[in-house]
């Protein structure tokens, strides 16, 4: 599940994968005047593979939550997924659901952080892992931009042991070009025809 909106770009090509959605409309239409194909998700304007709306801060890791509560109830063996941003733990709805997901020995939960620092930068957070392991959970901290060290914590997260995981996948924005790490206008910013080429050649040549 997406909590952090600004990652369903990332979830398209997974939706297309499977077949749920074709890839010469999805790249015509994206962010146009009217396109449901947006950088928010929006439950109500897909047929399939979208499970909540995201863009508001701290919804979808209590939407998760709710799910995996519900699977252990129906004794479902299926395991719940969310991503999430650092800076969504500014909201109290997060630790709500941290605090029921731990009473609840929630430990087909798995929370993906993705930390970019965003919370770090305005203020002294005081660190996830202390945090999060006082509140119950399993803790892994991975490098956000290696897959097989992704793939191998994930494995990991899979233990039913009576407790919920928390990965905090350590990244940077614009990761691939050096051009977007270096500026944060690029968190906002949409490149015209000419910067589209330059920053595309960078992430080519990384």
């Amino acid at each position: 599940m997406i909590s952090k909106g600004q990652a369903t770009l990332a979830l398209y090509p997974v939706l297309i994968k499977k077949g749920l959605y074709d890839f010469e409309t999805i790249y015509k239409e994206i962010g146009s005047f009217y396109s449901r194909y947006c950088i928010q998700t929006d439950i109500t304007k897909f047929d399939g593979g979208i499970e909540n709306n995201a863009g508001s801060l701290g919804h979808g890791f209590p939407f998760a939550t709710g799910i995996a509560y519900a699977n252990k109830i129906k004794k479902s063996p299926s395991k719940v997924f969310t991503l999430v941003g650092d800076g969504e733990f500014c909201e109290g709805t997060m630790w709500e659901s941290c605090l029921f997901a731990s009473a609840n020995k929630l430990d087909n939960l798995c929370v993906i952080i993705d930390d970019n620092d965003s919370v770090g930068s305005m203020i002294d957070f005081g660190g996830f892992k202390r945090k999060l392991e006082g509140f119950g959970f399993d803790f892994y901290e991975v490098d956000g931009h290696d897959m097989v060290e992704l793939e191998l914590v994930f494995k990991k997260a899979m233990v039913m042991n009576g407790r919920p995981k928390a990965v905090l996948a350590k990244t940077v924005r614009g990761f691939g070009s050096q051009t977007m790490t270096e500026n944060d206008i690029w968190f906002h910013k949409a490149p015209n025809v000419e910067e589209l080429k330059s920053l595309s050649q960078e992430v080519d040549e990384f």
